[in-house]
């Protein structure tokens, strides 16, 4: 019988901002927006003022039921619900440069496709215990920064810029222009993770468990490496994965 048990409503609380005007406001206001879900076939002038407005912004609009939207409040959301994000993103471009005028060597964490919001977490948390100075993820395809990503972040994602951009094939070019090398962490490949040089400036990317890395990725990547493997099981949950090539880039800086 529990196959047969109704979805829970979410909580009402004020993770949540419901109405188009109320959301339009707040994205004029600088609000922190993770996420937006809208009713699918929902119209009208002031859907077409919010989705002039998201055109400037990197916050992604999800089509959903009007099944989810009810699930979600019985509140009137008029089609549309935002969920308030307890982090401010950054932008990738503002903190390479700042590191190196730090004299420090950069070191970026780069997610493709990783969605699970647990997997989020412990990656973030590694990341911070190893000085990783940025994690860029994708404007969509990426787990939300909510609830369950802090506490398994054990707090790290309040300490350790996230950035999201729209394009992680450009945002690579980027980081090769600025001077970091490319490490693409795959299968795909006869090179282990200790062939790199992680002592230069390095971003890692990773991917997700069931898809890997996305070929414009591994494409524009300067060294793809792998993690030895030689147990019946043939993939490492992708924060284990994370915490394995991080900790050989510090043990190479240290």
């Amino acid at each position: 019988m529990d196959n047969f048990r109704r979805p829970q409503r979410a909580k009402e609380n004020n993770e949540f901002i419901f109405g188009i005007r109320a959301v339009i406001e707040a994205i004029k206001a600088g609000r922190d927006i993770e996420t937006i879900y809208q009713q699918r076939g929902l119209g009208g002038e002031l859907f077409l003022e919010l989705k002039a407005l998201l055109k400037d912004t990197l916050i992604p609009l999800n089509q959903v039921p009007v099944e989810k939207l009810n699930r979600m409040s019985q509140k009137n959301h008029q089609g549309i619900i935002a969920v308030i994000s307890p982090i401010t993103y950054q932008n990738i471009e503002d903190i390479v440069p700042a590191v190196f005028e730090k004299g420090e060597v950069p070191l970026i964490l780069v997610l493709d496709s990783v969605t699970d919001v647990r997997n989020m977490g412990a990656i973030a948390r590694t990341a911070a215990c190893v000085g990783v100075h940025a994690i860029v993820v994708p404007l969509k395809n990426a787990a939300q920064i909510n609830a369950d990503a802090i506490k398994t972040s054990a707090g790290a994602l309040f300490s350790i810029p996230i950035c999201r951009h729209s394009n992680l094939h450009k945002t690579c070019l980027f980081l090769q222009e600025s001077g970091l090398q490319i490490v693409a962490c795959t299968e795909k490949t006869n090179d282990f993770i200790y062939a790199p040089d992680y002592t230069i400036p390095t971003a890692i990317v990773m991917g997700s468990e069931d898809e890997g890395i996305s070929n414009d990725l591994l494409r524009v990547a300067d060294h793809l490496a792998k993690i030895p493997m030689t147990g019946k099981i043939e993939s490492l949950n992708v924060s284990v994965a994370a915490g394995v090539i991080l900790y050989e880039a510090v043990r190479q800086r240290m």
